[in-house]
């Protein structure tokens, strides 16, 4: 069985070099005799590989000395209340409203506080991304809530918003890795791994130091304070040891990719020839407003259900899967993240080509 394209948002594709060395290692790594699924992290074996893991991603995104790398479970999702419950001291933050996560983690902040949407896109079904360049934001804010790429309706920020001296909190989970980043615009940056860099079952988070403290909200348990897991590496309690290897995997291939400035033109160009096409297609139409286009997901529709559905199930016997839109939304959805091969975004366009001349 040949491997599929897969376009998915998520669990999504992965280098295919680094499926094989873990394959190879399945059984035994590097000589332990045994898998890595089956190791203490208490090992010296699998101490390395968490601190080797950390000191990739120190170094893909310079991340400052100032800032804690921390690996965690629970997903994106379990951030939208760990957030608020370790940095509400105020009880009062600012949510930027761009897309389905962005709107439950207000939601999620609603019950330790008073969440404040500072702006929002969801008047145009979150097609774009709201100009923040001056935001009415209250000087008692604890902190700016964003979700930088949305995954769903394929938006990015091009400029982060203007916090006017506001911590600034980013949800990065399906733009992770894609571009350089300067991590000290942010307090916190985090992202779940499935997207763009590993299996489900991470998350990662970069947290400013200052920001790592006892005075967490009353009720917050042991598990969801920031400082638990600051204190101890990681490694409180069991973590997904085999998630977080693959992690490290991936961040080596990145550094052999050439790194960050490296990786944003190679997303650029795959992305270039999808939006290319779709902006000259008689058929297919992308959804997002040019300037905030996300180079990660690609969102477009025919603007006939029926037709759609078509073209997914073609494109899924062609070995396209998983283009079929979110169910919110509906249409289509190409994810291209690092993994994704340049060769599979032409072919995916070769194929719609062909789509609409034999649908026309």
């Amino acid at each position: 069985m040949s491997r599929v394209y897969n376009f998915s948002a998520g669990p999504a594709v992965l280098p295919e070099e680094v499926l094989k060395e873990a394959a190879e290692e399945m059984l035994d790594y590097q000589g332990c005799g045994m898998s890595v699924m089956e190791m203490s992290h208490r090992s010296k074996v699998y101490d390395k590989i968490i601190k080797d893991a950390e000191q990739d991603l120190r170094d893909l995104m310079n991340i400052p000395d100032n800032y804690k790398v921390l690996f965690l479970q629970g997903g994106a999702s379990q951030q939208f209340a760990m957030i608020p419950m370790n940095l509400m001291k105020n009880k009062k933050a600012g949510y930027i409203v761009t897309g389905q996560w962005a709107k439950k983690a207000f939601q999620e902040a609603k019950i330790y506080g008073e969440a404040v949407k500072l702006a929002s896109s969801e008047d145009q079904t979150f097609s774009y991304i709201p100009d923040c360049s001056d935001l009415d934001i209250p000087e008692d804010l604890d902190y700016v809530y964003i979700c930088e790429n949305n995954t769903i309706y394929g938006t990015k920020y091009k400029e982060l918003p203007n916090t006017k001296g506001h911590v600034l909190v980013a949800d990065v989970s399906s733009c992770f890795l894609s571009e350089p980043v300067d991590v000290s615009k942010y307090g916190v940056i985090y992202g779940g791994v499935q997207k763009n860099v590993g299996p489900a079952g991470v998350v990662i988070v970069i947290i400013r130091e200052d920001l790592i403290t006892e005075d967490t909200l009353p009720g917050t348990p042991t598990m969801l304070k920031y400082k638990t897991h600051a204190d101890n590496d990681s490694l409180y309690n069991t973590p997904p040891c085999y998630g977080i290897y693959m992690c490290g995997k991936v961040f080596k291939w990145l550094k052999k990719m050439g790194g960050l400035a490296a990786m944003k033109e190679h997303n650029e160009e795959k992305a270039k020839i999808l939006y290319d096409f779709l902006d000259q297609s008689k058929m297919f139409k992308g959804t997002v407003v040019e300037k905030d286009r996300s180079l990660m997901n690609v969102p477009f529709v025919t603007g006939n259900e029926e037709l759609d559905a078509k073209f997914v199930k073609e494109a899924t016997a062609a070995g396209f899967v998983n283009l079929k839109g979110h169910r919110t939304v509906g249409g289509m959805r190409a994810s291209i993240y690092n993994a994704m091969p340049k060769e599979g975004v032409l072919k995916l366009v070769e194929f719609m080509k062909k789509f609409e001349e034999e649908n026309a």
